[in-house]
């Protein structure tokens, strides 16, 4: 599960991403009946996005995230959140069953992970995580909306528009978050003794041109990453191409799909 990123982009990721409004951390808790007994383990967990707030519905968060200035970042967050139950480990999907021994005999409430799926071996990490669930436990995958650049909006064919021209090919990633992603976990999941249900979260936001950049700018790898003149002439071509708007609605959708052993 190797991102790439590292660097300056984290400092985007952590600036620019969004986090998610309470109705999701609620019904990350309310699916696997979490509480202060509980430890939750968030893999890729980036910047404590979703850790850090979840932190403080349960006894214990850990981090897991192979960046290590992505958990820099996410251990800055805890701290300025007054969050003390977190913990940040660097490590992949890969190094679940170390994790589990590291555990010992604590079994955990739930895995998330948060918009980071796409990376992993589904299949791998979905069986290796059965036996470290506590009773009622389970896994949450969570999106956090459609990518910037492929809403159906004028703003987002702008930007697209824009990132397309500054590296030189069409940008059409969708970050697995699309009903075809969501159906390959929906899959992967039934195929490793899950049953899976699901919900989401829908609410429109303000997205400034910043966030809208730096958000972009959090999706390039660290060699991708513009120099710093070419991000403001960058962030000039967007502003242009949204006729000087400096702030549009963004349509936020969050899906949630909770895996829970037969």
């Amino acid at each position: 599960m190797g991102t790439g990123f590292s660097g300056e982009v984290a400092t985007y990721y952590a600036r620019h991403r969004r986090g998610y409004p309470s109705e999701v951390l609620d019904a990350v808790v309310a699916a696997f009946g979490l509480d202060a007994s509980d430890t939750v383990v968030d893999l890729g967990c980036g910047t404590g996005q979703l850790s850090v707030p979840l932190a403080a519905r349960v006894g214990a968060v850990v981090g897991v995230d192979p960046e290590p200035d992505m958990l820099t970042l996410a251990r800055r967050a805890a701290l300025d959140a007054g969050s003390a139950n977190a913990t940040w480990l660097l490590g992949a999907d890969g190094d679940l069953p170390t994790l589990g021994r590291l555990l010992g005999d604590r079994a955990i409430g739930a895995l998330t992970v948060a918009v980071a799926i796409h990376f992993m071996d589904r299949d791998t990490l979905f069986r290796a995580t059965r036996p470290l669930l506590r009773p009622g436990g389970g896994i949450a995958v969570v999106t956090n909306g459609t990518p910037l650049w492929l809403q159906d909006t004028g703003w987002s064919r702008a930007l697209r528009g824009c990132l397309e021209r500054l590296l030189g090919h069409p940008v059409t990633a969708t970050c697995q978050t699309d009903g075809a992603g969501r159906q390959r976990n929906r899959d992967a999941l039934v195929a490793a003794g899950y049953r899976v249900t699901e919900s989401s979260v829908r609410y429109d936001a303000p997205l400034t041109l910043d966030d809208m950049v730096g958000g972009a700018f959090s999706a390039l790898s660290a060699d991708r990453l513009p120099r710093p003149q070419d991000r403001a002439a960058f962030t000039d071509e967007v502003r242009s191409a949204l006729g000087g708007c400096e702030v549009v609605t963004e349509r936020v959708d969050v899906w949630l799909q909770f895996g829970l052993p037969w």
